[in-house]
């Protein structure tokens, strides 16, 4: 039974792949800012968390379950993700802040407080996007988000580096479109080929066994533009 961590588990893919890992009998630790809709289900292998990401603090309550309940982690999902799409222009440094506290902060924090916890053969899975792609198509008003989505890749490459040592794998899946909340935000009218169901299934398959062919690798997983 596998200890597995996700953030944004309140909807979309990191709501259906918490249930799909709980389903598969490994016990997960659920973490967003709002926890009522996993906590709703009242599955056995699921705890919820309320941690907002971008509240540096709100780690140490992660820590605390870990260290008391855990003692290891195997799987760490960075999933949660925020979005602000404005005109370039119209983007403040709060703006951009907001948005690299969840994406990049918040991604760097979790994982430095996991690492204690994580031993040989375990897997750091960073949920990225096509736009934080160098060479990719990119599109306006989305220069926060998909410039934030740029850094955790490089930040995922040199922890691959920095704990292979130590057995840990550090990988990225860089999304194209699928249908989710974030998704009618960035492109309102836009259909996506894949369900937030489709993409969890293809997440928790990688995250158990890509680990044995891929370190500090960006994998693309789109079949679509955007």
């Amino acid at each position: 039974m596998k200890n597995v961590v996700i953030t944004g588990t309140s909807r979309g893919i990191g709501f259906e792949l918490a249930q799909q890992f709980a389903n598969n009998d490994c016990k997960v630790l659920a973490l967003s800012r709002n926890e009522k809709p996993l906590k709703d289900l009242n599955h056995k292998n699921i705890t919820t968390l309320s941690v907002d990401l971008g509240v540096e603090s709100n780690i140490q309550k992660v820590t605390s379950f870990v260290n008391e309940n855990w003692k290891n982690v195997d799987i760490l999902i960075n999933n949660a993700g925020k979005l602000i799409n404005k005109p370039f222009t119209e983007l403040s440094t709060n703006d951009f802040l907001e948005v690299y506290k969840v994406n990049v902060f918040g991604v760097a924090e979790l994982t430095k407080a996991m690492v204690p916890f994580l031993k040989q053969n375990s897997h750091v899975v960073t949920i990225s996007s096509m736009g934080g792609i160098q060479g990719s198509m990119k599109f306006p008003g989305l220069a926060a988000y998909s410039s934030a989505k740029g850094a955790v890749i490089t930040l995922s490459e040199l922890l691959a580096e920095e704990y292979k040592e130590a057995g840990i794998s550090f990988n990225v899946l860089a999304l194209g479109a699928v249908q989710t909340e974030m998704l009618e935000e960035a492109f309102p009218d836009y259909k996506a080929p894949l369900s937030a169901n489709e993409m969890a299934d293809y997440i928790y398959n990688f995250s158990l066994t890509g680990n044995k062919f891929y370190n500090g690798k960006i994998l693309e997983v789109s079949s679509s533009t955007p």
